[in-house]
């Protein structure tokens, strides 16, 4: 098994101070971070979701990890991907440098029904 470095942007409960930040314990944080206005961020209850849009979106804010393979699989078990989440790809603004990256994102592509958040902040919800 490879173990390559894997790049993925967190926006809700796996941010640091959040209730499952601990399944990141192996990551190495690279910075905060935005999304593109690519989203929009809905609430879940005890958690957020991404949903894809075409149209209306919002910069998402969020955090940036390094993670390995293992480190990966763990977040699609905690996700339930692809069942209950899809990882897909995502652009990102660093947000205290120029420039920016690209890495893995959690979304779920049909939500309905579920309360918006319009500041794409979890943390201000």
């Amino acid at each position: 098994m490879s173990n390559s470095k894997h790049v993925v942007f967190v926006y809700g409960t796996l941010l640091q101070g959040e209730p499952n930040h601990g399944r990141l314990a192996d990551a190495t944080f690279l910075g905060a971070a935005t999304t593109r206005a690519e989203f929009v961020m809905v609430d879940c209850g005890p958690y957020p979701a991404l949903v894809p849009t075409d149209a209306g979106g919002v910069r998402v804010v969020g955090e940036v990890f390094a993670v390995d393979d293992r480190g990966l699989d763990r977040l699609d078990e905690l996700e339930d991907a692809p069942r209950l989440y899809q990882r897909v790809a995502t652009e990102f603004v660093w947000s205290d440098a120029d420039g920016g990256g690209t890495g893995w994102v959690y979304v779920q592509p049909a939500v309905a029904g579920r309360t918006t958040i319009p500041s794409g902040d979890w943390r201000r919800r």
